[in-house]
């Protein structure tokens, strides 16, 4: 992956948690959601028929929109009151961060992919570092705090709606792809705020965060996310996780005066190296598959094949 396009991915991205600490803090969470998934689909949709872009129609339609559910109503549902429950945008961070590390596990179960001693190295890690993260709130509660909860219920719905778009999604245009996501996410997003206080702490602040989460996070942040994997694989995006909750952090800081407290900066090193472990393990997989296949002594019946379809962390 070229280092321009790294660090747009990267910087974009990890903007998407301070803006959405600042969205939640100014309007109440489902209704900035609503907003979101609503105004992103409706823009992600016309530039998708601009581009003449195939919609998906049929089961892939189907399968698109479960993928939907799982990686944008789940995940950012469960984030965002995470951060109204008082989670730090930089804890967000570093916990959504463990994706590839939950990825890993996932497709190990589900779609029978093969953990080697490296990647089961990155699990424990991964577990590591969101332990060491949300130690201070698992102290200060006594018990399990439901911030911590939210924030692992949404990195289960980004893991396993990743495996599920690898596995049944990926040959739809990113820009189709993220629209019908978002418009189907919007359902349980404007349910939920309609049947939930809706409290507007600053206007002006809300109008700003709101544009900012549509325009720099939902449409740019992830768009630009989608085609990084579409373009450089999923294990290339994968390695940006060691760096996002740092960056993340950085901007959590200067746009909102959190600091990171001794467990939360043992957490960023803990998740990188997983990270790296996780990523670095599925390239080398890769490689080791394309080189069994190549090898005459197969049998030509791809028994020593791995099918990258069919593995998240090398898939895109």
């Amino acid at each position: 992956m070229p280092m321009r396009t790294a660090t747009t991915v990267t910087f974009f991205y990890a903007l998407g948690y301070p803006i959405g600490n600042l969205a939640v803090h100014a309007l109440s969470p489902m209704a900035v959601l609503a907003f979101r998934f609503g105004l992103a689909g409706v823009f992600l949709g016309t530039w998708a028929a601009l581009a003449r872009v195939r919609f998906p129609t049929g089961r892939k339609l189907l399968h698109v929109g479960v993928a939907g559910l799982l990686m944008q109503a789940v995940q950012f549902c469960a984030l965002y009151i995470a951060i109204q429950h008082g989670a730090p945008a930089v804890l967000c961070a570093v916990v959504i961060a463990m994706n590839p590390v939950a990825t890993a596990l996932l497709a190990a179960v589900f779609l029978r992919d093969r953990l080697t001693p490296r990647r089961v190295l990155a699990l424990v890690l991964g577990v590591a570092a969101v332990l060491a993260a949300c130690a201070t709130r698992l102290m200060a509660s006594g018990g399990i705090d439901p911030a911590v909860g939210l924030l692992l219920v949404a990195l289960l719905g980004l893991a396993a709606g990743g495996v599920y778009q690898q596995r049944f999604c990926s040959d739809v245009d990113f820009r189709a792809s993220t629209s019908v996501q978002n418009a189907v996410a919007f359902i349980p997003a404007l349910a939920l705020a309609l049947t939930t206080p809706v409290e507007v702490h600053d206007v002006t602040k809300a109008v700003l965060a709101v544009a900012g989460v549509v325009l720099l996070n939902a449409m740019l942040g992830v768009s630009l996310y989608v085609r990084a994997i579409n373009l450089h694989g999923a294990s290339a995006v994968a390695m940006l996780f060691c760096v996002i909750p740092a960056v993340a952090g950085v901007l959590s800081w200067f746009m909102l005066g959190e600091r990171v407290n001794l467990g939360i900066a043992a957490g960023l090193v803990l998740g990188a190296i997983a990270c790296w472990l996780n990523a670095s393990g599925a390239r080398g997989d890769r490689r080791s598959g394309e080189k069994r296949q190549d090898d005459p002594a197969d049998d030509g019946r791809g028994q020593h094949r791995i099918d990258a379809v069919h593995d998240p962390a090398v898939a895109g």
